[in-house]
């Protein structure tokens, strides 16, 4: 389990022509690095499995949310980089009290057809 990730709005910032990682988004890579701390990279195909627990009623896109997820578990060491990935899903849960990530990360084989 993941805390709830900042949505895509907060995850980055623009900056003189430079579009940065924002503090939040610097907080929440640093807190998904220290979670997966001695996590060995997947190299391989990825499916990956999200379910987002959000902490309460307000609306909320669960595609804006997904940007500075999939990022912060590459920083972190989960896998390389998110292009890895070739099977995403993504669904809402219930709301919980301040939130949060529910993540299976496997390794898929495939058979290169398209």
């Amino acid at each position: 389990m993941l805390p709830y990730p900042p949505s895509v709005n907060h995850y980055w910032r623009h900056v003189g022509g430079k579009v940065l990682v924002s503090r939040e988004g610097q907080r929440y890579r640093s807190t998904v690095r220290l979670l997966l701390a001695g996590t060995r990279p997947l190299e391989g195909r990825l499916a990956v499995d999200v379910t987002l627990f959000p902490p309460d009623r307000r609306r909320r896109d669960v595609d804006n949310a997904m940007k500075g997820l999939l990022d912060s578990l590459a920083d972190a060491g989960a896998y390389v980089d998110d292009s890895q990935i070739d099977d995403l899903r993504v669904r809402r849960g219930d709301v919980v009290e301040g939130g949060m990530a529910r993540i299976e990360i496997r390794e898929i084989e495939t058979d290169g057809t398209p």
